[in-house]
């Protein structure tokens, strides 16, 4: 793997951010939404209970964190996107760039956006509601972890979905954080949810992450065991959706629609 290819599909994401304000702004003004609305949310809860519990580390640092997930996801998702948009995608592939190296540019890409996303967020947080994310303590550092590796593969996921269905796999992509919201517990502990969602949600990392953040608003300690098996489950599944993306690419390169693949997006 050339890491000098790899950088020159992430320095056209870069470009073409740079050069459209409105690209730009989709990096953060999402998220920026998500932490004014549950930030005045947080503040209203904490009024009606007295103050008895603080719900900004439980519920506003969730929101952060769910947010930081969806912005690595997103980030490889839409500089795929851009590339297909402008029907770039196969003149990828009449360059010297192995497929390798073209995920890879995504995924760094992705790293990048989701950087930009979390500062923005934990600034806004941070001045306007108080959050603090030293309240988590190093745990921290083992939350952003997990959900970013369940970021990338999510993302690589969703790439290889749309090579498989073509442009119009792009209407699943858009929903797909929210298929699993109601199974990891962003916003209420999991013991509230039916027997066959806890199950669900105990093979899915991010269910650790937001346990672990109530855990420790709460006062209590995250087992380690919990952010072991967490990072476990996260390697296991980018493992997964890079299998998952090399059968869909050799299936379609084999079958012939890669090539169809830009007349479609006409």
């Amino acid at each position: 793997m050339n890491p000098r290819r790899v950088f020159a599909v992430f320095l056209r994401q870069f470009y073409l951010m740079r050069g459209n304000f409105q690209r730009f702004l989709t990096l953060f003004i999402w998220v920026v939404l998500d932490i004014i609305l549950w930030g005045f949310m947080t503040r209203y809860l904490n009024g009606m209970t007295g103050h008895a519990y603080n719900f900004v580390p439980a519920i506003l640092g969730a929101v952060l964190l769910w947010g930081f997930m969806n912005r690595v996801m997103m980030g490889v998702a839409m500089a795929f996107m851009e590339d297909c948009w402008a029907r770039n995608f196969l003149n990828v592939f009449a360059s010297p760039v192995t497929i390798g190296e073209y995920v890879s540019g995504l995924v760094l890409s992705g790293i990048a956006s989701s950087a930009i996303g979390l500062a923005i967020m934990l600034a806004l947080a941070t001045l306007i509601f108080g959050l603090s994310v030293f309240a988590y303590g190093l745990m921290v550092f083992p939350f952003l972890l997990v959900l970013f590796m369940c970021g990338i593969a999510l993302g690589v996921f969703a790439v290889g979905m749309m090579l498989r269905l073509g442009p119009a796999g792009e209407w699943l992509v858009w929903p797909l954080p929210a298929v699993f919201t109601p199974f990891v517990g962003v916003f209420y502990p999991l013991s509230v949810l039916p027997h066959w969602m806890r199950t669900v949600a105990w093979i899915l990392p991010p269910s650790y992450v937001f346990e672990g953040i109530r855990a420790i608003a709460g006062g209590h300690a995250v087992a380690p065991a919990w952010l072991v098996w967490a990072v476990v489950l996260a390697i296991f599944y980018m493992l997964l959706a890079a299998l998952f993306f090399m059968r869909t690419y050799r299936t379609v390169v084999r079958t012939g629609q890669l090539a169809r693949y830009s007349a479609e997006a006409g």
